[in-house]
């Protein structure tokens, strides 16, 4: 070599003199001694000389070119280490000293391989990348993997399965060293969690599984399912914080799954049902808490709620049954059946609001609840007992509200009507619900009984909300007429005032045919005021609306009479055809019913009544000979010289002389109204199966539910009547005949 040229350093020269003793050596026995936070363990210069040596030995021209050789000696040193010193020591650990042992080599290996990289970074730099090798840092944990890891790790997983069970167990633990050894697992899985998942994670899936089974089968024979599902919350919550305090994330879901598994699903039907403290016993006795917490654990399972909501459903439906037999009950110890029953209706209502308190409070507005909720109240709201339908006694309750008999103010009367119109969602019948609110409505109206327009018009907009324009179309008109007639009323009753022949206050409400229920018009004779009343009326209507038909309803209207009785007079309040009945009388003629009869052109089913209000009632201003309670054809009737009341203004009641046929209407209503949705649906389909047909009819009728007898009565009838005719082919096929 001539002179000036550099130093060739021989491999075992520079590897035995420079590198090993002056570093590797060294650091094994700083490693080996211990080393202490902060600690320097190589100055720059030491650090430096090293590399350079490293440096120098890679990059001599070959033969002297050691790069394959050093990278190999890298190997060996850690395999070397980790075989001479760290195994005999693991070796000779268990439990929780294998653990902290593996802790303290662990570290040190991780030292170890970041000094051994620094010194041979020239071969990270070039001789690894360009051969396509493991990096150092690569190499020394597969060796660390190779060498120990591969030999301790199923005695390490049992140990730290042993902590995680004393911890269950109210144990106080080191966490720091769980969560060193899972970081272990996870680097050992080099950039995978493959590691972790198949030499950890599923032994402590396991491990966990089998402690909850156990627990399990203590605690189902010994807690009450409250205190069972407080145990399983506060399990799956110590669960949940034990991932987040030394485990890898990703083995939450699996964990509380197994969890739930095993403390929940496997006997979810035991706690449910257990005698003294299971669902029903907790909502009989308003468990909101308990009642919650269920809610809220049966949830994590796949369908856990379904049972649960089972059980509620079938609550909710034993209570109201109570509540119907409870009517029934009052109804055969004598009750009078009525279509008045505030207090059955009442007591579906306070039902009803408190177990929707608990559908939308205790159970989250779930759907699966809200579907019980629904399930139980059409079974029980469409239980009817008695000769009058629940349908019935709730247009009448609304009624009452809206009469303002049950004496509420008005955000009562808004709250009141929330509820029933809720009630009214589960009906069956909605369309004989319709039918009689509006006839209701009708004589609140007529009658001048209404709260308030205001009242009213609220309820129509919640029906209308609930089942569409179509279901409040009638009753909005009956509004409106009554809100247009109202200026017509006014200007007519202006004309009248100047009119000197006319000796009556006199009003006339006019309402459209088509809104209005039908009523029947006796053909009485009226008193000459008030033939002459109506002449002058028809002449002002002809004139405004000439082709508009008018029909006088006499049964509908009202009159004030004044009345003297000795030396007292009165205001009797009083129906238009009572009115005439009284006037009958007016000059202290005793008439004979067939007289009377005669007199007013009246047939007997509608002068009976009539008579009876008068003479039979509570305030008797007509005397009737011979005396009784019930009106016969051989009576006879006169002015009551002796009636005395403490009141001037006196209301008389009168039965009504329409037959409570609402029903019967219905029934002819539904009849058109299937035809119509039949026609409809073949007129569109022009060819459909029988099953098919009968599908989509009961679709399309959102108002009732009619039978399938009833429908294929109805298609009969329309084959009869030749809008279609049975397929030649399929005797359950039908065509539709233009």
């Amino acid at each position: 070599m001539s002179h000036g040229s550099p130093r060739i350093i021989t491999l075992e020269d520079g590897w035995y003199n420079e590198i090993k003793k002056k570093a590797i050596d060294r650091l094994e026995e700083m490693l080996d001694g211990g080393i202490k936070k902060g600690t320097q363990m190589f100055l720059p210069r030491e650090y430096v000389g090293t590399y350079t040596t490293c440096y120098n030995m890679c990059t001599q021209r070959n033969p002297y070119n050691w790069s394959r050789e050093l990278y190999s000696r890298h190997g060996e040193t850690i395999a070397s280490y980790l075989t001479r010193v760290v195994l005999p020591v693991l070796r000779e650990k268990r439990d929780i000293h294998l653990l902290v042992e593996l802790k303290y080599r662990w570290e040190n290996h991780i030292i170890m391989n970041k000094w051994l990289k620094k010194f041979f970074t020239y071969l990270d730099r070039y001789y690894v990348k360009h051969n396509t090798l493991p990096t150092l840092s690569h190499a020394g944990l597969r060796h660390f993997q190779t060498l120990v890891y591969e030999e301790v790790k199923r005695d390490v997983c049992t140990a730290m399965l042993h902590i995680i069970d004393q911890e269950r167990e109210g144990e106080i633990i080191d966490k720091d060293l769980i969560k060193s050894c899972v970081e272990l697992f996870e680097t050992m899985g080099m950039g995978t969690l493959d590691a972790y998942v198949a030499d950890f994670e599923q032994p402590l899936l396991q491990n966990t599984r089998e402690y909850y089974r156990l627990r399990r089968q203590e605690w189902i024979v010994t807690d009450s399912t409250p205190e069972y599902l407080i145990k399983a919350e506060k399990a799956l919550a110590n669960e949940k914080a034990r991932v987040a305090d030394y485990l890898n994330p990703s083995s939450e879901a699996k964990i509380l799954k197994v969890c739930e598994e095993e403390i929940l699903e496997e006997v979810e039907m035991v706690l449910l049902e257990k005698e003294g403290s299971g669902c029903k016993v907790l909502l009989a006795n308003n468990k909101a808490d308990d009642l919650r917490r269920m809610f809220r654990l049966f949830a994590r399972i796949d369908n856990g709620l379904v049972p649960m909501a089972n059980i509620v459903q079938v609550f909710i439906s034993e209570i109201g049954h109570e509540h119907v037999k409870g009517r029934q009950a009052r109804l055969d110890a004598g009750e009078k059946d009525k279509n008045d029953d505030p207090e059955f209706v009442k007591s579906l209502l306070k039902l009803h609001g408190k177990y929707l308190g608990v559908v939308k409070d205790t159970f989250d507005g779930h759907s699966l609840f809200q579907k019980s909720l629904k399930d139980a109240f059409v079974e029980t709201v469409n239980k009817n007992v008695g000769n009058f339908t629940n349908a019935e006694l709730m247009s009448t309750y609304c009624d009452r509200v809206l009469k303002s008999v049950e004496k509420l103010n008005e955000t009562e009367v808004e709250e009141n009507l929330d509820k029933v119109v809720q009630l009214f969602s589960y009906l069956t019948d909605k369309d004989l619900f319709a039918e009689i609110y509006r006839n209701q409505l009708a004589k609140r109206l007529l009658n001048q009984r209404s709260l308030s327009s205001d009242a009213e018009k609220s309820m129509i907009a919640k029906l209308k909300m609930q089942c569409g324009t179509h279901f409040t179309s009638k009753i909005e008109g009956m509004l409106a007429d009554l809100a247009v007639g109202s200026d017509q009323k006014n200007e007519f009753v202006e004309r009248l005032k100047r009119n000197d022949k006319v000796k009556l206050d006199f009003s006339v409400q006019v309402l459209t045919t088509g809104f209005w229920p039908t009523y029947k018009s006796p053909d009485v004779t009226l008193p000459p005021e008030m033939v002459s009343c109506m002449g002058e009326f028809k002449k002002w209507h002809d004139s405004k609306h000439a082709k508009r038909k008018l029909t006088w309803q006499y049964s509908l209207g009202n009159a004030s009479v004044r009345a003297t009785f000795g030396s007292k007079t009165y205001d009797l309040q009083v129906s238009t055809l009572q009115a005439v009945a009284l006037n009958a009388f007016n000059g202290d003629e005793k008439l004979s019913f067939v007289q009377l009869q005669e007199k007013l052109n009246l047939e007997e089913p509608i002068l009976k009544p009539l008579m009876h209000s008068l003479s039979c009632g509570k305030y008797r201003v007509i005397a009737k000979s011979p005396p009784g309670d019930k009106i016969k054809k051989t009576d006879s009737f006169r002015y009551n010289s002796k009636f005395s009341s403490n009141m001037r203004k006196i209301r008389i009641q009168m039965a009504s002389l329409e037959p409570s046929n609402s029903l019967k209407r219905v029934q002819e209503e539904r009849t058109n109204t299937i035809e119509a949705a039949i026609v409809r649906i073949m007129k569109a389909r022009k060819t459909l199966g029988h099953q098919q047909l009968i599908a989509e009819v009961l679709q399309q009728l959102a108002l009732f539910s009619p039978t399938t007898l009833s429908i294929k009565r109805r298609i009969e009838a329309l084959i009869d009547r030749e809008y279609l005719e049975r397929d030649k082919d399929s005797t359950s096929t039908y065509n539709y005949l233009a």
